[in-house]
């Protein structure tokens, strides 16, 4: 890399050049340029530069593209903040685990990386993974035989697709005109609300939860719908909604990363059981069997960011629906 370039792209403030240079930085593999990018264009911030932007670009080229040690360098708390997403899960998606745990302090970083990779199939239980995660996120280091695929991002080098999990086939549900009176402060329905809060958040979403004695309709009607269609859901359908919903930021809000999603999905879950955190793995499968999850819609046309879920317990007769819809573009 000319070093002279980058000092007199970064002096006269032109984030179009800059972007160029990493372009041409990543097309030509030279990892040590992007480094110095990125480190130039975040000290130009003392002087008034705003190439923050830039800075990210570079790091999130670095965690998408280059080897593990140069991708694992870039994975701080405060490296990348305008990427497509959490560099954690960028560099998961194209490095396997051996590629980047021998440059990962252990903690929370360490944690997110290892838990992206469990969701891209590798199993971590015999690595140096329980030791360098330290247990942050208190999740299986191997998916369970009752949950996944989980629905992935993908990165390239300018874009990211986030697309949900396939919606399954609805019918209609009649609703009672007289729904059932709220259950106000169950644990279960703080824990759906707190899943997909940040949509309201750091976005323009509405999270609206509803906890009734009753069924899946009942739920349903709790939150003012006067109609519905459903369709009934298995365990790993539920969690894989639940998942991309706690992972997205919605139309506007930082992505927080299926490694995050993962976590709420695993513990709405378990309040949804009425387990203890953590959760035994083969008890929350077993448990979760026996509730009944449903998606559902309000015959609305399936456009922005929508994540509707009911789940209803027998043994109880107790249900909870969910709706979460951000359709800001």
């Amino acid at each position: 890399m000319d070093r002279e370039e980058l000092d007199r792209l970064v002096g006269r403030n032109d984030p179009d050049e800059l972007v160029r240079l990493v372009d041409r930085l990543t097309d030509g593999r030279d990892w040590d340029g992007l480094v110095a990018t990125a480190r130039a264009c975040r000290a130009a911030a003392s002087t008034g530069r705003q190439l923050w932007p830039v800075a990210s670009l570079a790091e999130y080229r670095l965690a998408l593209r280059a080897p593990g040690e140069w991708a694992a360098r870039v994975l701080t708390d405060d490296a990348g903040w305008f990427a497509l997403g959490p560099l954690s899960e960028v560099a998961a998606s194209t490095h396997a685990w051996a590629d980047l745990a021998p440059w990962l302090e252990p903690g929370p970083i360490a944690a997110y990386v290892a838990q992206e990779r469990v969701l891209r199939g590798e199993d971590l239980r015999d690595t140096g993974a329980p030791a360098v995660t330290i247990d942050v996120l208190e999740l299986p280091l191997v998916l369970q035989p009752w949950e996944g695929p989980y629905q992935l991002a993908d990165y390239r080098d300018d874009r990211a697709t986030f697309d949900p999990p396939p919606t399954p086939a609805v019918t209609k549900l009649p609703l009672p005109d007289h729904p059932a009176p709220a259950i106000d402060g169950d644990e279960a329905a703080v824990a759906l609300t707190e899943l997909i809060a940040h949509w309201a958040r750091h976005s323009e979403g509405r999270v609206e939860v509803g906890c009734v004695q009753g069924n899946h309709g009942d739920a349903i009607a709790a939150l003012g719908v006067p109609r519905a269609r459903v369709a009934e859901l298995d365990v790993a359908q539920a969690l894989a909604w639940m998942a991309w919903g706690g992972a997205s930021g919605g139309a506007h809000g930082r992505r927080r990363g299926n490694a995050a999603g993962r976590f709420g999905a695993w513990w709405a879950a378990t309040a949804l059981t009425g387990l203890e955190w953590p959760p035994d793995p083969d008890t929350l499968g077993s448990v979760a069997a026996e509730l009944r999850w449903f998606w559902w819609d309000p015959y609305e046309p399936p456009t922005g960011w929508q994540v509707h879920l009911a789940v209803w317990d027998p043994a109880d007769d107790i249900a909870w629906a969910l709706s979460a819809v951000d359709q800001s573009n």
